[in-house]
């Protein structure tokens, strides 16, 4: 199974498109290949984007998380205590939200 992932990753570091996104079996979380930037090599990231009924993305750009190490801090940061006080506090004074556009069907998926 971890082969055939690793497989599967491989073959998008190769033929996909630069920024290109893929989906994954796990909803709201995508493989986000980034072009070569100052002397790093083209590699894969992650991208955690909130996903509507159909499994789209429901943001231009999501959260891109490109190894272990920033995941972990991500999670550390986003389990603080305070970060939801501030965004509670955030919700209540934003005005309310407008209806959201029409999404687009996204067609392949890696399986992780």
């Amino acid at each position: 199974m971890v082969e055939d992932l690793e497989e599967s990753l491989r073959a998008f570091l190769e033929k996909g498109k630069e920024w290109e996104r893929k989906p994954t079996n796990i909803p709201g979380v995508f493989i986000l290949k980034l072009p070569s930037y100052k002397g790093l090599s083209r590699r894969l990231s992650v991208e955690v984007n909130p996903v509507d009924a159909s499994g789209n993305p429901t943001k231009r750009r999501g959260l891109v998380i490109r190894d272990v190490v920033e995941l972990k801090e991500l999670r550390r940061i986003i389990s603080e205590e305070k970060l939801e006080k501030l965004m509670a506090s955030i919700d209540r004074i934003n005005p309310p939200p407008k209806g959201k556009p029409a999404a687009k069907k996204e067609a392949d998926i890696i399986e992780v």
